[in-house]
This record gives structure tokens, C-alpha cells and sequence, in this order.
């Protein structure tokens, strides 16, 4: 089968997140298919962009044919991010026949976070008589609304709107990340029987062997904090409002004067603000450190004691949530503290740490000592509890083959 993926965000291992594209097309290769990635040149989400000039350049990486589109770069969620997301779906749009002529695709994935690509991927669908694919990551305008306080009437979340809804009606096949989202998309129109539900994973080859060593720095903060007797918690991630950092942050201040050191490593729009309340409170017991290559990860959640990942609460969570650091977090054997109310649970269903309430500073820090408290054996059986589930449920290999058959051609067959 020839896969046409359309997803403006798709990285690789090298260029950073976001790397579900990459890890599919890549089983899907393997197993004797044709990938064709087209993405935008700029993404936000990416530690590196590819190297290109004003034209689109072809690349192929680990046999999966990527195309770049030049795209303007852009900070934040404002009209640079509008202008990007229309410079890219205007270039693929004039590049659809092409498409057609040279790659003949078979099925066609809309898969770009927003799902204004639902228009330019149905267009390449009909010209190559292909079935068309939407990806759902995140629920587009209801995320916006929900999270950023964007008004329903605002311009954008109507185009945002106009765009779910054709989605469902001329989508053969609906793909969601999320879990819990039969009745929002049944409300607006979708026909139940495309719906399959393929969540985010892990990819097996990045956690054999020892793994990429860990930059100094991060190292060097890890090692004091247990030569002082410390209990390591770490963060690696994105550093945004979703995040819910600061509550974190608050949870540090309620630890003052216990033996628990937080390592946060990552970054984003709220970093530079988050250092200078660590800073400003003397949180000497918090560490904020730049981001590190993905191949480093296995690494740093290998020297921590306590995995954390917090979610702010809002209704859009009532869907369910997909977070790939928390599929590593697992995948590591690490125990892991939840800070969550949503549509569903991975660390509860496994059994590999503690959920409290979110926006709870008191519930996280009082979940932190509980979990500090324990003896290193319970927490090991906790992390190797949530390996077990990951590895039966979330890795690429198994998604790959789910979302193949979904969309009617076998991936373990071609």
C-alpha cells in the first residue's frame, strides 16, 4: 500500500517531536509499505527544523520519503501560527496532482493536530481515488475553547469546527488517540462504525542496551541530589500551561526541608516565567535544566526515584488523555505520580503509581512523600507493573498493526 500522512508537525528522531508519524510509518515500511510524510519546514514542537530554503525539499529517512514545505517560523498561538498552518495546507493543496501522479497513494492520513488538513487530504483522496483518514489528536475547536479560553465565535475556532465536522462526514475511517470520545464525536455527526481507537506508544528498539549517556549536566544535578540522601523526582518534558508546572512548583514549596529533590528537564513558552519563580521563592530543591535528545530519556528516567506528570483541570480531559512522556515514564519501570481527573487513567489501570486530584499542590506533595516512603522494592514492582502494561498494549509495533487494519490494509501482509 501507498500511505500519503499529512501531519505539519512530524519529526524524527534528530528533528524531535512530534514522533508518532515517524514511529508508524516506520513499522509500516517494515512490514513491506510505501510511506509519503508531508510536513511543514517550522514546527513549534521540534528541538530542530529541517534545513531548507524557500522551495520544498525531499528527504528520506529510515525509508519513509519525507517532504518539507517552507513554512514561517512563529512563537506562541497567535497569527503567525495562522499563517504558518496556511502557508503549508496551501502548498500541499497546489501540490495535490503531483502527489497523485508520482506517489498513487492507496490511503490518505489528515493528521496535523488541527483539522483544517481534512480539506486538503480529502481533495488528494478523490484526485487518487484513495480512502481517506483522520487522525484525531486532540479535540479542535473544543481543546482551544476548553484550554486557552478561546471564544466559540472566534473566526478561528468556526474554522476549527467547519473543519471536525467535514472530517466525520467524508472520512472513511476515524483514528483517536483519545479514548472516551464516542459521544462528542457521535454529537457532531460522525457515524460510530469508522470510529478505532489507537493510542500513543512506545517504539522497543529505544530501550535495548544501556542507552545514550546522560548530558553532564543532568547527570551532575541527579547525583548530588542522592549524595545528599535525596529522593529524585523528575519531570522531561514540554513546559507549558497544560503541564501544570506551577502546581508542582507549589508542591516543592509545601517539601521544604524534606528529602526530595525535583529534576525538571525539558522546555517551552512558560519556562523562562517558571525559573524565575524558582528563583524568586528559593526553591533550592527544584532543578530546571534544558531539554535533552529523545535517546537520552531511557537514561534519565533509569536515575530517578519518582516519575511526575500533572494535567490542569478542565473538562476537555472528560475525553481522555494520550501523553507520550507518561507511555515512557512507564516503559522505564519508573513509579509515577499522576496529578489528573480524566476520561481515563493509564496509572491506575496499571497499577504503576498514584493519581491525585489535579491543581492540588497539597495532594501532589503529600503523593510525592507517600511514594518516598516507600521501600525501593514496592516502588520497583510498582514501575515493572507499568512496563508490563505498556508493552502489552503501547508499542508501535502493536498500533501500527491496529491502525493498519482500521483502515483495511494489513500491516503484518502487504
Amino acid at each position: 500500500m501507498n500511505i500519503l500522512y499529512l501531519n505539519h508537525y512530524a519529526g524524527t528522531p534528530a528533528l524531535g517531536m512530534e514522533y508518532r508519524p515517524y514511529y508508524l510509518a516506520r513499522e509500516w515500511v517494515r512490514t513491506g509499505h510505501r510511506v509519503q510524510m508531508l510536513a511543514a519546514g517550522f514546527s513549534h514542537v521540534r528541538a530542530h527544523q529541517p534545513n531548507l530554503g524557500d522551495a520544498p525539499r525531499d528527504e528520506g529517512i529510515d525509508g519513509i520519503g519525507y517532504r518539507w514545505y517552507p513554512t514561517p517560523a512563529y512563537q506562541g498561538n497567535g497569527l503567525g501560527r495562522v499563517r504558518n498552518i496556511w502557508r503549508f495546507l496551501s502548498q500541499v493543496w497546489g501540490d495535490a496532482r503531483r502527489i497523485v501522479r508520482e506517489f498513487r497513494p492507496g490511503v490518505v492520513i489528515a493528521s496535523s493536530t488541527y483539522p483544517m488538513d481534512i480539506w486538503v487530504a480529502r481533495r488528494i483522496a478523490r484526485l487518487a481515488r484513495a480512502a481517506l483518514v483522520f487522525e484525531v489528536h486532540d479535540l479542535w475547536p473544543l481543546s482551544p475553547i476548553e484550554l486557552s479560553g478561546m471564544s466559540p465565535r472566534h473566526p478561528f475556532a468556526l474554522l476549527c469546527q467547519a473543519a471536525e465536522d467535514a472530517a466525520y462526514r467524508h472520512a472513511d475511517v476515524v483514528i483517536s488517540m483519545l479514548p472516551k470520545v464516542q459521544q462528542h464525536m457521535a454529537s457532531r455527526g460522525l457515524d460510530l462504525a469508522k470510529l478505532h481507537i489507537v493510542p500513543n506508544g512506545i517504539t522497543l528498539d529505544e530501550w535495548h542496551g544501556t542507552g545514550e549517556p546522560l548530558r553532564d549536566d543532568v547527570a551532575a544535578a541527579i547525583r548530588q541530589a542522592k549524595a545528599a540522601g535525596r529522593t529524585v523526582v523528575g519531570y522531561a518534558g514540554s513546559h507549558g500551561l497544560p503541564n501544570a508546572l506551577d502546581h508542582l512548583l507549589d508542591a516543592a514549596a509545601l517539601l521544604r526541608g524534606q528529602a526530595i529533590q525535583i529534576v525538571m528537564v525539558g522546555d517551552g513558552h512558560e519556562k523562562a516565567r517558571l525559573q524565575q519563580r524558582v528563583a524568586a521563592e528559593g526553591l533550592d530543591k527544584v532543578a530546571m535544566l534544558p531539554p535533552i535528545p529523545k535517546a537520552q530519556i531511557p537514561s534519565l528516567l533509569a536515575q530517578i526515584d519518582i516519575a511526575y506528570i500533572g494535567w490542569q483541570r478542565v473538562p476537555i480531559y472528560r475525553f481522555g488523555i494520550a501523553p507520550n512522556k507518561l507511555m515512557d515514564y512507564m516503559m522505564a519501570g519508573v513509579p509515577v505520580l499522576h496529578s489528573v481527573e480524566a476520561g481515563n487513567d493509564p496509572v491506575a489501570e496499571a497499577g504503576c503509581g498514584l493519581t491525585v486530584a489535579p491543581e492540588a499542590p497539597a495532594a501532589i506533595a503529600d503523593g510525592l512523600r507517600r511514594l518516598a516512603a516507600l521501600p525501593a522494592a514496592e516502588r520497583r514492582a510498582m514501575g515493572e507493573r507499568g512496563r508490563a502494561f505498556v508493552q502489552a498494549h503501547h508499542t508501535y509495533p502493536v498500533l501500527a498493526r491496529r491502525f493498519a487494519q482500521a483502515c483495511g490494509f494489513d500491516a503484518e501482509a502487504p
